[in-house]
């Protein structure tokens, strides 16, 4: 039987979602990513899932078979901190969580407090560098 996503892009309202985050700061927050995220990418935010809001997408396909749609960057504004959706495998990610600011890292996300916390020019940088490496990585077929 074939693996089924969750996390799929639909045609959920963005600014609801935000406004249905119950911190105020938080909240502010959001908004606040949701503008750097679609005027570095130039995409459109959309929903992926129930909680992530995305910027783009790639199709990828591993050599186990495994294959799917992801968002090329995005966040989540979560309960207990923010979550960050960027690139993992290229070189330069290292350099970017050194220069980003006050953060944490699980397997692939960053987690920040607040958007105070960082530099929003690393940041910016840092978003630039995942979307190129995944377009570079999974070009269109």
């Amino acid at each position: 039987m074939a693996y089924e996503l969750k996390t799929k892009e639909n045609d959920k309202d963005v600014t609801e979602f935000i406004e249905s985050v119950d911190n105020p700061k938080k909240r502010a927050d959001a908004y606040q990513l949701l503008d750097i995220f679609a005027e570095t990418t130039g995409c459109p935010a959309k929903m992926w899932g129930t909680s992530i809001i995305g910027f783009g997408s790639y199709h990828y396909k591993y050599a186990s078979g495994h294959e799917g749609d992801a968002p090329l960057v995005g966040f989540s504004p979560r309960k207990a901190k923010i979550s960050l959706y960027m690139a993992t495998g290229f070189t330069e990610r290292d350099y970017f969580l050194e220069k980003l600011g006050k953060h944490t890292t699980g397997k692939a996300c960053v987690y920040i407090n607040k958007v105070a916390d960082i530099n929003i020019d690393v940041l910016k940088e840092f978003i630039n560098a995942s979307v190129k490496f995944l377009q570079e990585t999974y070009p269109e077929q």
